[in-house]
């Protein structure tokens, strides 16, 4: 089992910043891939961006430029540095972890901005 623990989140404005960890612990060992998602009410989840072990980064169209997807192996941790913030980003954000083809989340952070 993987455990992950999102924090960062909160209320910020148009135009400000933000940074989301996720740090995971117990069964880490081959763990390929991480990635955050997020998903507004009423809305389906989405992915964000994601990194391979290899440090391989995508990304969703409207966060390129402005978002950031970063991993610490030795704190076996990924951040999500976000930048440039609009209303529309406003969501829950969703860490995830891909080990062995098996995908593991996070309980969500909140991110709120305001206009």
């Amino acid at each position: 089992q993987v455990q992950l623990v999102e924090s960062g989140g909160g209320l910020v404005q148009a135009g400000g910043s933000l940074i989301l960890s996720c740090a995971a612990s117990g069964s880490i060992v081959s763990i390929n891939a991480m990635g955050w998602y997020r998903q507004a009410p009423g809305k389906q989840r989405e992915v964000v961006a994601t990194i391979t072990i290899c440090g391989t980064t995508n990304y969703r169209d409207s966060v390129k430029g402005r978002f950031t997807i970063s991993r610490d192996n030795d704190k076996n941790t990924v951040y999500l540095q976000m930048n440039s913030l609009k209303p529309e980003d406003t969501a829950v954000y969703y860490c995830k972890a891909v080990k062995r083809s098996v995908g593991y989340w996070g309980q969500g952070t909140q991110v709120t901005v305001s206009s």
